[in-house]
């Protein structure tokens, strides 16, 4: 009797539990479905958040403004946004430039002037040439740095030599600049790195660009070189289009993050001279390629509207005597300040 109903009991368990066992593990796998899903949602979301990021980053502007000039009757043959305000970036170290040069031809510094060093020049942020404090440099191999390799630190040391000071060689810019015609720009250092307040257009920097190169046409001898080698370092123009693109040799390229990428290229062939100038572009790639199409359109533009003529106007800008193109191992010898033969070289005119 006893063994029966113990038999009975392990009956009734089984009986009663097997079905609450069943029940659970159909429940856990019609969980595990909708637990999968939800594992495969949470890791699809980033990237969706992604795919987003992508589209609102396509979505946007290639370039900020872009501007085509003619330089040779000063006719405007594109523009895209030209007085948007952007912050110049290195494109500052053209307006640096002309006013070193033209110190040069009153006669208040000199190509080989031995500069010193300053502290404030050493410690100056992005591209450099890795001058050090106490030392001195000639003029010569500062001015190279700042057109080749945009160097800041030499950028500084400059602005102290030809004005006292950086403070007062940003007056003169601002100056000039007004001289100029540059009626939206605003400069606050010597070298273009960011600084609250300092801003210019792509149009200003045409004009600038247009203003430098009818004053100082020698000049391109050295925004030419595609590289400069100082204390055995070697760092190389980021103007990608030099020796890339027929009839190129220079200006200045530029970049700072809250603006983007900036270009001013000048290229000539034949009788014809164009300046382009793009600003903000999202990378390096895209402003050389929206220059060279700047470019590509412009020349095709004015060999159109010629037929192969020039005008007079053409003749008697490139009747003027200019020196296109020295190489760096001669530039040295033909600079003596005894005999001012750096004012030939660099047409400069008091």
């Amino acid at each position: 009797m006893k063994k029966f109903s113990v038999l009975l009991s392990l009956l009734l368990m089984m009986i009663f539990f097997y079905p609450a066992e069943s029940m659970a593990r159909n429940e856990e796998k019609k969980k595990a479905p909708a637990a999968k899903t939800a594992l495969k949602k949470a890791k699809k979301s980033p990237g969706k958040v992604q795919d987003k990021r992508n589209s609102r980053k396509s979505s946007a502007p290639e370039i900020q403004s872009a501007i085509l000039m003619n330089m040779n009757n000063g006719r405007i043959l594109y523009e895209e946004n030209a007085d948007k305000p952007l912050q110049p970036a290195s494109l500052t170290k053209v307006l640096s430039l002309f006013l070193t040069y033209e110190a040069m031809g009153k006669g208040k510094v000199c190509w080989m002037d031995p500069v010193l060093i300053s502290s404030a020049a050493r410690q100056a942020d992005g591209s450099r040439m890795y001058v050090e404090a106490g030392e001195r440099v000639p003029l010569e191999v500062l001015i190279k740095g700042m057109t080749v390799i945009s160097a800041n630190d030499a950028s500084v040391a400059v602005a102290e030599h030809v004005a006292g000071n950086v403070d007062r060689f940003v007056e003169r810019m601002n100056h000039k600049a007004a001289e100029l015609g540059m009626k939206s720009s605003a400069f606050r250092n010597p070298n273009g790195l960011p600084a609250e307040g300092q801003y210019t257009t792509a149009r200003d920097m045409l004009i600038l660009a247009n203003a430098y190169l009818h004053r100082f046409p020698g000049s391109l001898a050295l925004h030419s070189m595609r590289f400069y080698r100082y204390k055995n370092i070697t760092q190389h123009n980021c103007n990608a289009l030099l020796q890339k693109y027929p009839g190129v040799d220079g200006l200045k390229s530029g970049f700072v993050r809250a603006a983007g990428y900036h270009l001013i290229v000048t290229a000539r062939r034949g009788n014809t001279r164009l300046i382009a100038v793009v600003m903000g572009a999202r990378n390096p790639e895209i402003r050389v390629r929206e220059c060279r199409k700047l470019l590509d359109i412009g020349f095709q533009m004015l060999s159109a509207d010629s037929g192969g003529h020039t005008t007079a106007a053409e003749r008697a800008f490139f009747a003027q005597p200019r020196l296109e193109k020295v190489p760096e191992r001669a530039i040295k010898a033909r600079y003596s300040c005894d005999m001012c033969t750096h004012r030939n070289y660099f047409n400069i005119h008091v």
